[in-house]
């Protein structure tokens, strides 16, 4: 064997080797998320966390997101859609996981308007305006106030809400409860205490459509 064929012969084990490493590393962070999940199922959901759909649901998603986040953003029709596919089937619970500088801020604003009934109205809010106040360089997450007239939210209460403890204390409690679930990026879903250990529009679709289906 010539030195260019040992060379090639030489790489492209190392190509087959990384492979199968990284295969083998994928399975095993998998399984690592669905043991965490298995193991913490209790902590899925608060008796505060938002939510939407009907209680006897066959199928619960529960979405742990950020307010900063674009794909947050992104995916948050495709839930509607998914719900509306299966009218009556799907509760969406929503639980925070501020990893962005500021949306601790957007999630305070968040809870003040729960408190008003307007927390999906400030949400879908948040989300279309990302761009005015959730620069990752500069964020600036009080010009989302101005972006909130149209949802009929009393800005005085709602900024006077901010400050309870209270707020602070279930941010905090989800962040440790998305830690302990093996969370780290936003969204992270979970589908009747399955995760999305496979991320994607259709690896969600699936999995919620198997849950369906099997209910």
């Amino acid at each position: 064997m010539n030195k260019q064929s040992l060379v090639t012969l030489t790489a492209t084990v190392l190509v087959v080797v990384f492979g199968i490493g990284a295969i083998l590393y994928d399975q095993q962070q998998k399984k690592k998320m669905s043991d965490s999940a298995q193991a913490n199922a209790s902590l899925l959901v608060r008796d505060y966390s938002p939510s939407k759909g009907s209680d006897d649901a066959k199928v619960t998603i529960v979405e742990f997101f950020d307010p900063a986040c674009e794909t947050c953003k992104a995916f948050h029709p495709f839930i509607g859609s998914l719900m509306a596919t299966y009218p009556g089937k799907i509760k969406v619970v929503m639980r925070y996981a501020a990893f962005h500088q500021g949306s601790d801020y957007v999630v305070a604003m968040l809870e003040a308007a729960r408190n008003q009934g307007k927390f999906w109205e400030v949400l879908e809010a948040a989300y279309a305006a990302q761009p005015i106040w959730a620069s990752h360089d500069n964020p600036q997450p009080e010009r989302l106030w101005m972006q909130l007239g149209g949802v009929g939210l009393d800005l005085k209460r709602a900024q006077a809400d901010m400050q309870d403890p209270v707020v602070m204390e279930r941010l905090r409690q989800d962040m440790a409860d998305a830690q302990a679930l093996g969370v780290t990026k936003t969204p992270g879903f979970f589908v009747n205490g399955k995760p999305l250990v496979s991320f994607g529009y259709e690896q969600l679709k699936n999995l919620v459509e198997a849950e369906v289906r099997a209910r």
